[in-house]
């Protein structure tokens, strides 16, 4: 693993994201395992929210599924990157605020998310939805 990683892994425990991720992983039933650059994947978490293949916090993944493709998980990373430059729990009501930003402009919580294309819409599996004033009127 190289230093930036080491870093982000280190930065996201000393910011009590991943111990934080891993908690809500044990809550929420989910089996943890090591992945690569320094995440901790927790696969089966049982609950539906938030409404996502995978979320991450800290440097812990987690999803409902029993795997994860390889993009999924460089998409995830990202965010796991995200975390450790936002400090850790701010991370929270930022992401929320851009997530309300998203639904304001096209009416979909991530095509707009400045966390989301910054992690890489396709990676994530997000769609990229017009902005709403440009959206076709129907109109003949």
């Amino acid at each position: 693993m190289n230093r930036r990683l080491r870093f982000r892994r280190v930065a996201n425990y000393v910011n009590l994201s991943t111990p934080f991720g891993l908690l809500i992983a044990v809550v929420g039933g989910a089996s943890r395992q090591p992945g690569p650059d320094g995440l901790i994947l927790a696969f089966g978490y049982r609950y539906r929210f938030p409404v996502a293949g995978a979320f991450t916090v800290g440097n812990v993944v987690l999803t409902r599924r029993d795997a994860l493709g390889d993009r999924l998980i460089l998409h995830e990373g990202r965010h796991a990157t995200q975390w450790a430059w936002c400090l850790g729990l701010p991370m929270l009501p930022l992401y929320l605020v851009a997530m309300l930003i998203s639904v304001i402009l096209c009416g979909h919580q991530g095509s707009y998310n400045i966390f989301e294309r910054l992690a890489d819409l396709d990676d994530g599996g997000y769609p990229h939805k017009p902005l709403w004033w440009r959206k076709s009127r129907g109109h003949p």
